[in-house]
């Protein structure tokens, strides 16, 4: 029999809060006083190298977010009209406004039920003479089978754009996630586990596409005169302010990864006893999960996510539903870009999915009355 449960009034537990350290603030607050407030100051440059180095890459870009990061991607492997792009079904609508806005094709790929990744088995079943990359979205905890898609892209000559924006300090057989493929794009939102409150980076091993990113990124000024441009770009850079709050949080990466790992490791020691309940598990076939998010899926189907997340709030408790599939997306249906309509892992995610709050220095408290809750409802 299920307890009843006063709701928690005095108190909203959200579902995630940036983490600022004192010294995070000191060192947006230097920069500050010495008035390097745009773009053009020496932090965005130790920023790149600094990140270049724990991503193990040559070069980094940043840039004002985790979609400029993917736009910039997609322009500088020169992906143009018609071609195709494989990308996830589900996934934040980001990747698919990328590839529209270069005239390409998005094709989608469905998510598998265990980690939410693409399916990778029907990658290959998409690819065709038109395909010219693949972005590969780790989708909230597990990186893809990274082996697998690079011998795929290898096989067929196409680009590998990495998008690791969910999995910043996740690594992949003891190799940075954001390490792989032609380019890797990153994003620093505030619930990321490095944040510069918005921004992104581009990371790449290859001299050219770097050199093409960076003139992406301002607006392609030209070489002889600035004022007379060579190509369409775009102002998609970071502030320098950003750049020192990022330099700061890049060096507590490891412990803030070990943390979230830790928040995930409970509530799934907890929830994974109710049997209504999926929680990805810490560990899957030598995977670790980062617990970016905590995201609860319904195994009855009776019980949308949208019912259960009204009913947590009313309890005091902040939760999101799941990303809705592309296939599904309102706009997309309006312009008919999307001719197959059969997804059905996505579409399950999207109705009884959602994620719980998890943010760094979470009380256990806290915790400990959302597993409570959750388990009352579900």
């Amino acid at each position: 029999m299920k307890k009843k449960l006063r709701s928690n009034k005095k108190k909203f537990i959200p579902v995630s809060l940036p983490f600022l350290t004192k010294t995070d603030i000191e060192s947006v607050n230097k920069v500050l006083k010495k008035g390097w407030i745009s773009s053009d100051g020496p932090e965005v440059k130790i920023f790149e190298k600094t990140f270049s180095k724990k991503f193990s890459r040559k070069f980094s870009i940043a840039v004002s977010n985790g979609t400029a990061a993917l736009e910039i991607a997609l322009k500088a492997l020169n992906i143009k009209r018609n071609d195709d792009v494989i990308i996830p079904n589900f996934t934040i609508i980001s990747n698919a406004i990328a590839v529209i806005k270069q005239n390409a094709n998005p094709i989608l790929i469905d998510c598998d039920l265990e980690t939410w990744n693409m399916k990778i088995e029907d990658i290959e079943k998409n690819i065709t003479k038109k395909t010219k990359a693949i972005i590969v979205t780790h989708i909230y905890s597990y990186s893809s089978n990274m082996d697998k898609i690079l011998k795929i892209c290898k096989k067929h000559k196409i680009y590998l754009i990495e998008d690791a924006a969910e999995v910043i300090g996740l690594n992949y057989k003891n190799k940075p996630c954001g390490s792989f493929g032609d380019i890797s794009t990153f994003s620093f939102y505030a619930n990321k586990q490095i944040t510069t409150g918005e921004g992104g980076m581009i990371s790449t091993n290859n001299p050219k596409i770097y050199k093409k990113c960076l003139s992406l990124r301002n607006l392609c000024f030209g070489k002889k005169n600035r004022f007379n441009h060579d190509d369409i770009g775009w102002n998609y850079r970071l502030t320098n302010m950003q750049a020192a709050l990022g330099i700061s949080q890049l060096k507590r990466l490891q412990k803030t990864v070990k943390e979230k790992m830790s928040i995930g490791n409970y509530y799934y020691k907890k929830l994974s006893l109710n049997k209504n309940i999926y929680m990805t598990p810490p560990i899957i076939d030598n995977y670790k999960n980062i617990y970016w998010v905590v995201g609860i899926l319904i195994k009855n189907k009776k019980i949308l996510a949208s019912k259960i997340i009204k009913k947590l709030n009313r309890y005091g408790i902040g939760a999101r539903p799941f990303f809705w599939p592309m296939s599904e997306q309102n706009i997309f249906k309006k312009m008919k870009i999307f001719k197959k309509n059969n997804y059905p892992n996505s579409k399950y995610l999207s109705k009884y999915g959602f994620y719980i709050p998890s943010y760094l220095k979470i009380k256990k408290t806290d915790m400990n009355y959302v597993i409570s809750v959750l388990n009352n409802l579900v």
